[in-house]
């Protein structure tokens, strides 16, 4: 599996490929964050969706893999601390506001800090059309902020903190796309990357729930938690698993803002299924974020 998707690198069927993996992560990271915002505390969320992956990852990694080749353990090691970072960032952000509005936030201030690091890492640049598909995205993005500081009812004394939260999770998002396909870049096999990522990434919130935040476990079922944790686990594998591999196979930008198109399924998903109000003009704007995306996918 590893070799045909080496194969691929450069061709044309790779970067169509990278085109449904991008699609296909942008809808599966609006589930993911769903399972994390809905029935449970994030915090808590969080720490059962990666108690799953460690579970599940280290048969693989331990047994199924080889072993990581020297030079990737210490990217291995900072991606353990920027995932830390970011999902501790997400966490809080989800505590203080609807996912309705952080989401859009997060996805849409994600892209825009990429783009300027895929420039300075893999020297990729966008065309004048690329460039004003990011415009469009932000207006959306900015446009979304202001009206939810207008309009917004549920979780307003804690809006201002949200989006603060938000765009710093934004960035964090960039940090790690940005970051996470130089390592699967450098690997020899990406599969062997993934499975180690996801073993060596895993522990860390369920360790901080476990140690710090027990208090939130009070009066949870668990088995609910657990079943809801094995699924986010599950998506989380394919989600950021095929971002990763998108990354490998075409430009780090592109696919970035590819998978904001996210913005559009997690409307439906906070109106659907966590009964968020979301309304035509919120609406129109997560689809103008959308829209940024597919334009700067077209104009490359």
């Amino acid at each position: 599996m590893g070799d045909w998707i080496i194969s691929l690198e450069g061709t044309e069927a790779g970067t169509t490929l990278a085109t449904i993996l991008a699609l296909m992560a942008a809808f599966l990271h609006a589930v993911f964050g769903a399972l994390q915002k809905g029935r449970h505390d994030p915090w808590i969320s969080r720490a059962a969706i990666d108690a799953w992956l460690f579970v599940l990852s280290a048969p693989i990694a331990l047994f199924l893999v080889p072993w990581p080749e020297p030079h990737l353990w210490p990217i291995l090691g900072g991606a353990l601390l920027i995932h830390f970072s970011y999902k501790v960032l997400q966490a809080q952000a989800y505590s203080k506001g609807a996912y309705t509005v952080v989401y859009p936030v997060v996805r849409g201030t994600g892209p825009l800090f990429t783009v300027f690091g895929a420039y300075l890492l893999f020297g990729e640049v966008f065309t004048p059309t690329q460039w004003m598909g990011v415009a469009v995205l932000l207006s959306g993005i900015f446009g979304l902020a202001a009206y939810n500081m207008a309009f917004l009812v549920t979780d307003r004394a804690t809006l201002g903190p949200a989006l603060m939260l938000a765009v710093a999770t934004g960035l964090f998002v960039a940090l790690y796309t940005t970051y996470d396909a130089y390592g699967i870049r450098a690997a020899s096999d990406p599969f062997t990357f993934l499975a180690w990522f996801f073993f060596i990434t895993a522990f860390d919130i369920p360790l901080l729930v476990a140690t710090r935040m027990r208090h939130r476990l009070q009066g949870v079922d668990l088995r609910a938690l657990a079943r809801r944790g094995l699924i986010g686990a599950i998506v989380a594998y394919f989600s950021f698993g095929s971002i990763m591999l998108a990354t490998r196979l075409d430009k780090v930008g592109e696919a970035a803002i590819l998978r904001e198109t996210s913005t559009v399924f997690a409307a439906v998903i906070g109106w659907v299924f966590l009964r968020e109000t979301v309304g035509p003009r919120r609406l129109a704007l997560m689809v103008l974020i959308a829209l940024g995306a597919v334009i700067v996918e077209m104009g490359g």
